[in-house]
């Protein structure tokens, strides 16, 4: 264990809370402490002793302090390795001195973005200073501690307490590879914002960034470990009550939020195993609920709700009365939460604050991964084609809309059967088409056959064959809408004015896969 005794700091931090405790510390071992800027008033403020960059190199900061700690004095301090002899030959010859512990954290560059839209004072909020210190000493960790994060302010305390005033080798290793991978996180921010600027969806490089927000209970197996990060300074998801979530919560919230995110009116969807068992809009929140649910009773068992609308003591009760891991909802009264307050393994989440801005997916496999716009888009109103003889009405057309985008975030092949804008079958993930029919009819069956008759089919792609057709046709179906583009178009749309069936074309396949 190699012990590197700390005889000289430097302080530079843009959040200064908990400076206090550091700076005690550092002096009551008598460690000289270099600064400037905030962080050098704040110190003095404090009563401490601390000298400024400016004093230290013998350069004023130059350029509205673009330039201050980009000095041979200073990188030579943190870069020379203690046991080489050129480079202690060449720092005495300087009379420069070792820097041994950097403790810095940058610019809010990220806070900055999404506070201001003014471009000058966003540029200049990219630190340099900062992340070329960061590097310098995370690069030459055997001999320089380097401390980015405020968590770790009481572990370094207790390393200097424990070794009289220095550190050891792993844990100036730990800290060295938490430094790494923060300026890694914090040029990709930056990176990113050029990308969106300048509309550079796809460049020859791409980076994913992220915070932790917390480690989960397992990940999609007990056996697998799991974490969840973010890559915005919220991630506008407020746990009013209940449990850790686990990946698998997480993943089905993220299905629930994705669909939400596409009703322009009040609705509810229940997710199950990052599908949807039921969805509905309608003017009375607790009826979109209880559409929801009735759509498939038994897959919603354990399910997450969504709601975009606040949860008042009537729809809690209502709820209640069900078993389900998660509610998402625009907020909960106080009779509510003391309502769900009963179920004891309910979790209860606040998605007020949850935004959505993010236009790509990414999907992953070994060193690999897939990049695309996220599917935003329904169909084109001017590139539809209503192919039978009968046509649909304006209200025809819109409860087409609505199955359709729900069918798009059904996973593949997708079958899903609507009557009054609420889902009544839901055929989710087969290899062959006809057999997310058989589903989809099979549970609209089940759970509510009366309202087949004179209900809306939708389709994620084309039917291969008539089959599908037929099934759905002899269901009650009475409107069916899909891409279209088969070879055998022409003997779906036989079988849909045979049997006085409206059908509708849009062009745009929806594969979930």
């Amino acid at each position: 264990m190699k012990i590197t005794k700390i005889n000289n700091a430097l302080i530079s931090v843009s959040d200064k809370s908990e400076l206090e405790k550091l700076v005690k510390i550092l002096s009551s071992y008598k460690i000289n402490i270099i600064s400037s800027g905030g962080t050098f008033k704040q110190i003095k403020q404090l009563g401490y002793k601390c000298s400024e960059v400016s004093n230290y190199t013998k350069f004023n900061e130059m350029l509205d302090g673009r330039v201050k700690t980009l000095h041979p004095k200073i990188h030579a301090g943190i870069l020379n390795e203690r046991s080489n002899k050129k480079h202690k030959r060449e720092m005495n010859k300087r009379k420069f001195k070792n820097i041994d512990l950097i403790i810095v954290n940058f610019y809010p560059f990220q806070k900055n973005i999404e506070q201001n839209k003014n471009l000058k004072k966003i540029i200049e909020n990219i630190d340099i200073g900062g992340p070329a210190m960061v590097r310098a000493a995370a690069k030459n960790f055997k001999d320089v501690t380097i401390v980015t994060d405020r968590s770790d302010y009481n572990p370094l305390i207790k390393q200097i307490k424990k070794f009289n005033g220095g550190t050891s080798l792993e844990f100036r290793e730990i800290m060295a590879s938490k430094a790494f991978n923060l300026t890694a996180y914090y040029d990709s921010i930056i990176s990113d914002w050029f990308n969106k600027k300048l509309n550079i969806k796809f460049p020859n490089t791409k980076t994913i960034f992220g915070k932790k927000l917390s480690q989960l209970r397992y990940g999609e197996n007990p056996h697998q470990e799991g974490s969840i990060y973010f890559s915005a300074n919220n991630i506008g998801l407020k746990k009013v009550k209940g449990k850790t979530l686990s990946y698998n919560n997480y993943n089905d919230i993220f299905a629930g939020l994705e669909i939400l995110g596409s009703f322009k009116k009040t609705g509810t969807v229940i997710i199950k195993h990052a599908n949807p068992s039921g969805a509905s809009i309608n003017s009375s929140p607790i009826k979109s609920f209880e559409e929801s649910f009735n759509c498939d009773p038994i897959s919603a068992f354990g399910g997450v709700v969504a709601c975009n609308f606040k949860l008042d003591e009537k729809i809690a009760k209502k709820m209640s009365s069900s078993f389900f891991e998660v509610i998402l909802a625009k907020g909960f009264n106080k009779n509510a939460i003391k309502i769900f307050s009963r179920r004891k393994n309910l979790t209860l989440i606040d998605i007020s604050s949850f935004k959505n801005n993010v236009n790509q997916q990414i999907r992953y496999f070994g060193n690999s991964f897939l990049l695309q716009d996220r599917n935003r888009k329904i169909f084109d109103n001017k590139k539809l084609k209503f192919v039978t003889k009968l046509k649909p009405t304006s209200k025809e057309l819109k409860g087409a809309e609505f199955a359709l985008n729900i069918c798009k975030f059904v996973k593949s092949n997708s079958i899903v059967i609507t009557n009054n804008f609420s889902t009544i079958g839901i055929g989710a993930g087969q290899p062959s088409r006809l057999d997310s029919c058989r589903i989809a009819t099979q549970k609209a069956k089940k759970f509510q056959p009366k309202r087949l008759r004179g209900a809306i089919a939708a389709s994620d792609a084309f039917f291969p064959f008539a089959d599908g057709i037929k099934k759905l046709i002899n269901a009650g179906a009475k409107i069916i809408i899909q891409p279209g583009g088969s070879i055998r178009d022409k003997d779906s749309i036989k079988v849909a004015n045979n049997a006085k069936v409206k059908m509708i074309f849009t062009g745009v396949r929806h594969f979930n896969h």
